[in-house]
């Protein structure tokens, strides 16, 4: 018995999941979105924009530590990537920490160059 046949989520070329991947989000259908995503970033992972959605994705389903992970390889490749430090910031407030929420938050406001909030 084969039992490594590809399901629904990741079957098609790297393309046509993240188009899939892209769908379920658009569809706010985050879970399925993730389960797409977690494969292609696991086959790519130095792609950023595949790992962004899955943060989003773990974000909007509240798997919030998954999100605060994907995100904090997304600053340590790319320090200067200010949607990635502002989406860590909103999923460590949503932790309940604060402190290390503010900080990211005015790094990605002054990379956005919104100097009035920092």
């Amino acid at each position: 018995m084969n039992t490594t046949r590809p399901t629904y989520y990741d079957h098609g070329t790297p393309a046509e999941r993240w188009e899939r991947a892209r769908m379920f989000f658009a569809a706010k259908d985050y879970a399925a979105a993730a389960r797409v995503l977690d494969r292609l970033v696991e086959e790519a992972p130095e792609q950023t924009g595949p790992r962004l959605l899955l943060a989003r994705s773990y974000y909007h389903s509240a798997q919030l530590r998954r999100a605060e992970a994907e995100l904090r390889v997304v600053v340590e490749r790319d320090p200067v990537e200010h949607y990635a430090r502002l989406m860590l910031g909103r999923t460590l407030e949503r932790q309940g920490r604060q402190d290390e929420a503010d900080s990211q938050l005015r790094i990605a406001a002054a990379l956005a160059g919104d100097f009035a909030e920092v």
